[in-house]
Formats: C-alpha cells, sequence, structure tokens
C-alpha cells in the first residue's frame, strides 16, 4: 500500500493510527502474543517474512495468517501439514496449499515474475525438496523452469534440456545419493549453481551427508551449496540473484 494511500485512510477513520505507524515505519514488528510479526522485513531485505509451519500449534499458526491477512500482506509458510492447511483456510479460505512442497501461501499481491530460476532434479524422489525451492522462487517474483529427473544415472536427460536451463539466470540442483548432479550442471553453463543435498539415498548416504560432502568438495568453480534438504533456502537465494540479473537488465 502506498504512503499516500494509507494517510487518506487514516483522515478518513479506515485505518487506525497504530496500524498505519506499522505500516509505514513506526515498529520494527508487532507483537501478536504467540508471535513477534516482522512486516518491515521487506523493506529492509526486499523480500518479505517467512513462516516455518512445522512444529507451530494449530492456534497459533492460525493467528499468524490471521494477521496477515487482517493486514493484506503476502506471507509463505514452509513445511506445512495437511492439518495446519486444513486449520488455516477456515479461517483465512484464500490461502493455497500445495502438498508435495508443504508450502502454505496468502498472496493478495502476488509480485510480478521476472527472469528465470531453473530448478533441476537428479530424480524424482528429489522432486520435494525442489519443488520447495521453486514455490519460493515463484512467491519472491521469479519465473521458474522446472526440469525434473536428469541425473547422471542416465545423463542424456540432462544434455537434452541444457540449451534451456542455460537460459536461465540462476540454476538449482537438488540431488541425493552421490550428489552428483551440482557440479555436473556447473561445468556445463556461466550462471551460478545453488546446489542442495538431499536426505535421498541408500545406507551410505547417510541421510544427506554423503551428496553434502560431494557438494561442497566439488571442483566446479561457481556453485555454492545449502544444507541438507534446504529447498527453501536455495529457492530464496536463487530468486535474488535472478531479481538482481533481471532488474539490471530492465
Amino acid at each position: 500500500m502506498e504512503i499516500r494511500e494509507v494517510l487518506e485512510q487514516v483522515k478518513s477513520g479506515e485505518l487506525p493510527l497504530e496500524e498505519a505507524e506499522i505500516m509505514l515505519g513506526g515498529q520494527e514488528y508487532e507483537d501478536i502474543g504467540c508471535a513477534k510479526i516482522d512486516f518491515h522485513r521487506n523493506k529492509r531485505r526486499g523480500f518479505g517474512e517467512v513462516i516455518f509451519c512445522r512444529g507451530k500449534k494449530l492456534p497459533h499458526l492460525v493467528h499468524i495468517y490471521e494477521t496477515f491477512r487482517d493486514r493484506q500482506v503476502n506471507v509463505m509458510g514452509t513445511r506445512a501439514s495437511k492439518e495446519q492447511y486444513d486449520a488455516v483456510r477456515l479461517v483465512v479460505p484464500e490461502v493455497v496449499y500445495d502438498e508435495i512442497s508443504g508450502v502454505l501461501k496468502y498472496e493478495p499481491f502476488p509480485m510480478e515474475k521476472k527472469g528465470l530460476v531453473a530448478v533441476c532434479t537428479g530424480g524424482t524422489a528429489d522432486i520435494p525438496v525442489a519443488e520447495e525451492a521453486a514455490q519460493t522462487a515463484e512467491f519472491h517474483g521469479s519465473e521458474v523452469l522446472r526440469v525434473f529427473d536428469v541425473g547422471v544415472a542416465g545423463i542424456h536427460r540432462l544434455f537434452s534440456k541444457i540449451e534451456e536451463i542455460r537460459k536461465a539466470n540462476c540454476i538449482v540442483a537438488v540431488a541425493g545419493m552421490e550428489g552428483a548432479l551440482g557440479g555436473v550442471i556447473t561445468g556445463l553453463v556461466d550462471k551460478p549453481v545453488i546446489a542442495v543435498p538431499t536426505s535421498i539415498g541408500y545406507g551410505a548416504s547417510f541421510e544427506g551427508v554423503a551428496p553434502l560432502l560431494s557438494m561442497l568438495n566439488s571442483c566446479a568453480e561457481g556453485m555454492a551449496v545449502v544444507n541438507i534438504d534446504n529447498g527453501f533456502g536455495a529457492g530464496y537465494m536463487g530468486a535474488q540473484i535472478n531479481r538482481l540479473i533481471a532488474e539490471g537488465n530492465e
């Protein structure tokens, strides 16, 4: 909401002075009892607050989403369960839930999609983590190209899509097992790559530790690595990189 619009609503009595103060920068956060909501994160960082849903009590999560709805502010939650979604949508029916990634979004004002982030996976078992990355990048204003199941066990699948992947401003490579996908893609493109190790694999993958170490020890220059199963972190970073490039080309 623009400053003039806020001031006009205060003048007309539609908007309480306390709420206008929060929206215009008078407070850094709003304490709602169960949480301190950081409405100013968008001003500081360009993107707003994201809610980690796993472990939150249902009444608390509902109250958080209700507060964002009352302020008409976009909010995305990660690692949400179907039970949490069902509880939130009773109060905020506009929320959208993606069961694959566990992303729970309320978007009264979706961001304009710019640029391109490519999200790739080694196998189909990596898709939940990849979809978390893709949903995160989209929520934060990026177009997303999904290229799934192009792992090194059948590397011709990757080669058939590499020209499309090269068009992206940033690539997220999600893989478990030995985690080779990130290094292979990095060696084939001239864009930054964010590698995401997943906990998918047999016993010696140690629930993602093996691909994490493989990615950290890669000799391919230009690849950054996030934590195991951290699709959100990769998607967020990818969106930031993409935004800088897309806005620089405008």
